[in-house]
C-alpha cells in the first residue's frame, strides 16, 4: 500500500491466516501463534539444519552470538545426541581388508 502499518495489523493478518488455513485444512490444524512466532520457527529451522549460530544470529539482527545461543539453546541441547552420533561415526574404524592391514602394518612397523 506503500504507508507503514498499524502495529496490530501484522497480527490480525497473521491471526486470520492461521483462520483460514485451518478451515482448510482440517486433520492438522494450525496453533493460534503470533506473527513474532515466525521468527523463532525461521532461526530454529536454520538451526536444526546446522546452519552456525553466528550466521543465524547476522540473520536475525543479533549484534552477539551470545543472545541467539541463549535464546535458542534448547534448539541446540536437542542436536547434542545427534552430534554425538556423528562423533561416533567418524571415529568408529573402518573395516579394511586384511592384505591392506599387513601391507600398512609393514610400512609403519606399528605392532
Amino acid at each position: 500500500m506503500g504507508t507503514p502499518l498499524l502495529p496490530d495489523i501484522a497480527g490480525a493478518l497473521m491471526r486470520q491466516t492461521v483462520r483460514d488455513l485451518n478451515k482448510a485444512e482440517t486433520d492438522a490444524p494450525l496453533p493460534a501463534m503470533r506473527f513474532h512466532d515466525l521468527r523463532h520457527i525461521h532461526a530454529t529451522l536454520l538451526l536444526k539444519g546446522g546452519v552456525p549460530v553466528h550466521v543465524v544470529a547476522a540473520r536475525l539482527g543479533h549484534a552477539d552470538p551470545a543472545i541467539t545461543l541463549r535464546v535458542y539453546a534448547h534448539v541446540l541441547r536437542d542436536q547434542a545426541s545427534e552430534v554425538a552420533q556423528t562423533f561416533a561415526e567418524q571415529v568408529r574404524p573402518v573395516s579394511t581388508p586384511v592384505s591392506k592391514n599387513a601391507e600398512l602394518e609393514k610400512r609403519c612397523d606399528c605392532r
